[in-house]
């Protein structure tokens, strides 16, 4: 009788999942590049990104967090952002992303690494794989609406901007860099 109770709870929960997924909007399984865009260059003018504030939420990276420790790739990666040296946090994210394909925070670091490289391509990737990876990566989203912003897209930013506003129940950091980011943009396009 007990198994009967458990195998019927375990269906209906079974049941109800897959009711919940079908049911939902579908934009999130398709991916993050279809809901964005892709590397459209035909956007606004694109402004240096020397010319723009750059988040920062990044400032924290350097602190150490207690699940730091367990991998030494992720805290040289994070030494390494710290320091401002990019080719070492890319270089170390990697290794860390190896042993972790599934996190991220590792895919969103290194791609803030490439952005400050000046390789949008591999940064875009980088910041659409740990959207894909958790749609609600805050961060993800902020540094991929600063990407836009370099490429010249501020309309594309904007969207990413609207989806931090439904993220962040209270007000965050991420959102408020982003908007902060948009405004100053706006205002170099304007002179």
């Amino acid at each position: 009788m007990i198994r009967a109770i458990a195998l019927a709870t375990m269906l209906g929960a079974l049941v109800a999942s897959v009711a919940v997924y079908t049911i939902t909007s579908p934009g999130w399984r398709n991916g993050i590049t279809p809901q964005f865009g892709g590397l459209d260059r035909r956007g606004e003018t694109a402004i240096a990104a020397e010319a723009w504030p750059i988040c920062t939420t990044m400032a924290a990276v350097v602190s150490n967090a207690d699940w730091a420790q367990l991998d030494p790739d992720f805290k040289a990666g994070k030494k390494a952002l710290g320091a401002e040296n990019w080719n070492a946090a890319v270089a170390a994210f990697e290794f860390a992303a190896l042993r972790d394909p599934t996190s991220a925070d590792i895919q969103n670091y290194i791609g803030y690494a490439y952005r400050r490289l000046h390789q949008m391509g591999p940064a875009m990737s980088h910041y659409q794989q740990a959207l894909m990876l958790n749609p609600r990566h805050r961060s993800a989203h902020e540094h991929l609406g600063e990407a836009y912003l370099v490429l010249g897209e501020p309309a594309k930013a904007q969207q990413l901007l609207a989806a931090l506003e439904n993220l962040c129940l209270i007000p965050c950091e991420e959102y408020d860099d982003l908007k902060r980011a948009i405004a100053a943009y706006r205002r170099l396009a304007t002179r």
